[in-house]
């Protein structure tokens, strides 16, 4: 028996095998109309192509599929690479902050059509479900919520398929080579399959938008970003494009010289630990780039303070608390910190690897008269003797009691 009852449900919808069979799955154990809702966020037209007519066909009474890339890109996005966050080392959050967007959209979605409930295909293991669930209560919290993963008898991928088999729901996946992927403008992930054993090497072929280091071109590449308070603007100087077309650009010079793939064992919010494979050319590109331009424009404490609050901010989009005072609170923080973070970055491609080769900035801090080994007016070298003694007088005391004793 069903917990809930519905009679309008909106889905989030990607043409995937969850979402797929969600909607016969739906209409069969809740008898209720089913209203898709997908958003391009630059997953490619491959993943869109035939969509709506794909929804329609499996049962589906509405669909709608908006281009969301620029408020993807520009409102989410640049806020992620001006804070700096990163999860656990490596993850540039891909997924997790796109989620919070399209869950949004979801929800107004639902909320314009007269639907009584909202559904998606995460999994009770993953952290999606974290993700559009929070949202849900930030913007339509009376709605009621159902998770077919948490509720049906199919237990993994293989029973996925065989279902969808039965109801005639086609599929892009098969039992021989099962791998659960999400893609957006700002990322490819790759998981399940021979990957969920983090003893096997990642297989060659699993990479989609990186070529391999060892197959990227043997010439190195230079580019040169241009930043204006945080925010990414111009490619080369070239300043007149939009957030989608520079991101676009940066993508496609990155994985041609194979800048991105990290292979990453991670903690999920739900506690356990799982390993995915990422790519992400442009957003690396991005985040090496502003962290070359902070390093000369911001002074120390505020720069050392930002790292600190960089990862707070990290945990916080990975957990899928976008809708919250907290976050909007460190997005001010940070956009106030990089209001001197202005200017352009060069940098090398060669192979995987980036090395930034020029750094220039209106608003720099560094001060060649200060920091050359030359003797300058600037700075007076003799003053380092009381800073020393000072810093180090508790240090002294110390060791002179444990003398004594």
């Amino acid at each position: 028996m069903n917990k809930i009852s519905a009679k309008k449900v909106a889905l989030a919808y990607s043409g995937g095998l969850d979402t797929s069979i969600i909607i016969p799955w739906l209409k069969e154990h809740y008898g209720c109309e089913v209203v898709a809702v997908c958003g391009d966020i630059g997953q490619g037209g491959e993943e869109l192509d035939g969509l709506r007519e794909k929804a329609l066909k499996t049962g589906a009474s509405e669909v709608y599929v908006e281009d969301m890339r620029e408020e993807f890109v520009h409102d989410y996005l640049w806020k992620l690479v001006r804070s700096g966050g990163v999860y656990e080392h490596k993850y540039l959050l891909g997924t997790s902050i796109a989620r919070p967007l399209l869950a949004k959209r979801q929800a107004e979605v639902a909320l314009k059509t007269g639907c009584d409930a909202l559904a998606h295909g995460c999994t009770g293991k993953g952290n999606d479900q974290v993700r559009f669930e929070l949202t849900y209560k930030a913007v339509a919290p009376h709605l009621k919520v159902i998770a077919p993963w948490r509720e049906w008898d199919i237990v993994s991928r293989e029973d996925a398929i065989e279902y969808a088999k039965k109801h005639n729901v086609p599929i892009a996946q098969s039992t021989t080579k099962i791998y659960s992927r999400d893609r957006n403008i700002w990322h490819i992930s790759h998981e399940g399959g021979e990957l969920e054993d983090p003893a096997n090497a990642a297989p060659d072929g699993i990479w989609m938008l990186t070529k391999s280091p060892m197959d990227a071109p043997s010439k190195p590449a230079e580019v040169t970003i241009g930043f204006e308070k945080g925010v990414p603007v111009s490619i080369n100087g070239q300043v007149q494009m939009s957030s989608v077309a520079l991101l676009e650009q940066l993508n496609e010079l990155g994985g041609e010289h194979g800048i991105g793939r990290i292979d990453l064992v991670e903690n999920r919010f739900v506690g356990m630990k799982s390993r995915g494979c990422y790519e992400t050319p442009g957003g690396t590109i991005l985040m090496v780039a502003i962290r070359e331009l902070e390093a000369l424009t911001l002074d120390r404490a505020t720069m050392h303070y930002k790292q600190k609050l960089a990862l707070d901010y990290a945990e916080m989009v990975y957990n899928g608390l976008w809708f919250t005072p907290l976050r909007e609170a460190l997005d001010a923080f940070f956009e106030k910190l990089s209001a001197p973070v202005t200017g352009e970055i060069t940098m090398r491609l060669y192979k995987g690897n980036l090395e930034p080769t020029s750094r220039k900035s209106p608003n720099s801090l560094y001060s060649l008269d200060i920091a050359s080994f030359t003797m300058g007016a600037s700075y007076d070298q003799k003053d380092a003797l009381g800073f020393i003694n000072l810093i180090g007088l508790p240090i002294k005391v110390e060791a002179l009691v444990k003398a004594a004793k």
